[in-house]
């Protein structure tokens, strides 16, 4: 059976943030959600897309409950503002989609000096739900949706001594480390989730070949290397839609039936509807899901005891 929109249940009271939701398949998941009744927070750092996003949206749904709160994944200040700011307008928050990200781009430092994809991608997402777990802990049933790509299979492990590959950067390889961390977050959480006996729920997706904006930035700020030419071109012409692209962590994050733990991504790999996939190999490698944990903490100094948690709610 192929899974669509239409398949959303009905998001009537609940709170759904987004991170990256002024474009691509942020955009699009915010504009379903709201078609289905969510409250949608689009947490996004460009306000100028952001709001051209939630004009785009209001256009097509015209009833559609939204907001936009400022985040900037690569500075810890800007997660810690957006947080409290979300925290103080929504007592629960039922979806967090950590959707935003930045791929192969050349190498760069955040705010607080971490190599750039994996602050963005993981680090800055890792401190995030950290700091929203309160609202999550309140709602029924929150999920917690973390997007991944099929770059997690050429991907390494963190090394905890070299967490940010000084010395060692490659465009590919950073990024691929940070959507394989991108998926051990999401699975080490639901490990932890489940042992504190939390109501919440940690998912994955992973868009397959999407025709976004990501590809197009990526070769613009490289200069047009040859393998992002490539991948540009070819998703350009061969890619799915958007929309069709944020299906995965649409039913991760909707279906009745998912549950924590499970990855979505499309039928074929990279093209075809949402379905459950299999999760193998060093996906579900224990050892380099808790180093990364212990990384995350020490670089960004956000504690996330899980359990700690669950008992204060």
């Amino acid at each position: 059976m192929t899974w669509s929109t239409s398949d959303i249940p009905d998001q009537t009271g609940r709170v759904a943030v987004v991170t990256g939701a002024n474009g691509g398949l942020g955009l699009e998941t915010a504009r379903e959600l709201a078609r289905k009744g969510a409250h949608v927070v689009m947490a996004a750092r460009n306000q100028e897309k952001a709001k051209r996003a939630y004009e785009e949206i209001l256009a097509d749904v015209p009833d559609a409950s939204l907001e936009i709160v400022p985040l900037d994944l690569s500075s810890l200040a800007s997660v810690r503002q957006a947080a409290a700011e979300i925290l103080e307008r929504h007592d629960t928050i039922e979806l967090l989609f950590n959707n935003a990200g930045v791929m192969a781009i050349p190498e760069r430092r955040t705010e607080e000096g971490f190599e750039m994809q994996f602050g963005t991608n993981h680090l800055g997402h890792f401190a995030l739900t950290a700091l929203l777990m309160p609202g999550l802990l309140r709602a029924p049933n929150a999920r917690i949706v973390t997007t991944t790509s099929t770059a997690r299979h050429f991907g390494r492990p963190v090394d905890p001594a070299n967490p940010h590959l000084e010395g060692n950067y490659e465009p590919w390889r950073a990024y691929g480390q940070s959507k394989l961390a991108n998926l051990h977050f999401a699975l080490e959480l639901q490990r932890r989730l489940e042992e504190a006996g939390a109501p919440v729920a940690s998912l994955v997706a992973h868009p397959g070949f999407s025709n976004t904006d990501l590809q197009a930035t990526s070769s613009r700020e490289t200069g047009g290397g040859a393998s992002q030419r490539f991948f540009h071109n070819a998703v350009s012409r061969f890619g799915m839609s958007a929309l069709d692209g944020a299906l995965p962590q649409l039913r991760a994050g909707t279906d009745p039936v998912a549950r924590g733990g499970e990855l979505y991504a499309p039928r074929w790999v990279n093209w075809g509807p949402p379905v459950r996939r299999p999760l193998v190999g060093r996906s579900q490698n224990r050892a380099s899901m808790q180093n990364l944990w212990e990384v995350s903490e020490r670089e960004t100094g956000q504690g996330f005891d899980v359990a700690a948690m669950v008992n204060a709610s």
